[in-house]
């Protein structure tokens, strides 16, 4: 082969190659997803374990999401008054808030929070334990570490992100609220019962189930990449970035796939 041969071979060598690495990490992750979902729905169940990682992930992430929530509401008060007086259409600020939060902004700002809050501290904790090879001396103890370390985590992810959606869903609309009432000068009684008559259980119920969804992958993408660390401290910390990014992007796909599923099953 010549040297211009090899020349123009060299960027598809390079596009081949990036696309093999894709489709094997991605086999990776698929393979270790199945397994850990399969220990969450077997026995045994650790539920001690899946307890205090509700605690860690749920509780101790309430005044984050809290924050965000009432926050993105203020301001999404503010900017549909701003667009709605455009067209005299002012009234709608309680129908559309309450509709954006439940339905998207809820859910996912709520696990995009998670993803840098949780899904960084499982993928450092569980790399720690695996470049200092306390998860190689589970096994030599025949403890399953899908079972023992990332099941429980997952499980625990899974359930209590839908409860902090559904409390960012109130507090976002109060946001929303207070905006309106105190600075827009709305009636609170025709606020408050616009949006009770607006909002409907399936706008709640598809929130919460995308909660779901991102509360596994933000645990899964944790637990993954902490499990593929290696290189000591280092190798901790890429792990840690790698699951942030990993999850961020997963969350948003995934949102635009349930959504599309929603829209078609009108839910």
């Amino acid at each position: 082969m010549t040297s211009e041969d090899s020349a123009v071979a060299r960027p598809f060598r390079l596009i081949g190659r990036s696309t093999l690495g894709a489709l094997a990490e991605i086999g990776r992750l698929t393979t270790f997803s199945g397994n850990v979902l399969g220990a969450c729905v077997t026995p045994t169940i650790y539920v001690s374990e899946v307890l205090r990682q509700c605690v860690r992930i749920g509780f101790y992430s309430l005044p984050v999401v809290g924050l965000t929530a009432v926050f993105i509401g203020a301001a999404l008060a503010l900017n549909i008054y701003t667009g709605g007086s455009r067209f005299n259409a002012e009234q709608f600020v309680p129908n559309i808030v309450v509709l954006g939060i439940t339905r998207e902004l809820g859910p996912v700002l709520a696990g995009l929070m998670l993803a840098g809050r949780v899904s960084a501290g499982i993928a450092a904790e569980i790399g720690a334990m695996r470049v200092t090879e306390q998860i190689d001396a589970l096994l030599t103890l025949s403890a399953r570490p899908k079972r023992y370390l990332y099941a429980p985590r997952v499980i625990a992810a899974t359930v209590t992100l839908p409860a902090l959606v559904l409390v960012a869903d109130i507090i976002g609309v109060m946001g929303g609220y207070l905006v309106a009432v105190g600075s827009l000068d709305f009636n609170w009684a025709a606020y408050l019962t616009n949006t009770w008559r607006f909002v409907t259980t399936g706008d709640i119920v598809s929130g919460l189930i995308k909660a779901a969804v991102f509360g596994a992958i933000i645990a899964l993408m944790g637990c993954y990449q902490g499990d593929r660390s290696k290189g000591g401290a280092g190798g901790v910390g890429r792990a840690a970035t790698l699951a942030v990014v990993g999850a961020a992007v997963l969350i948003l796909a995934s949102n635009y796939v349930l959504t599309s599923i929603f829209v078609r099953v009108g839910l």
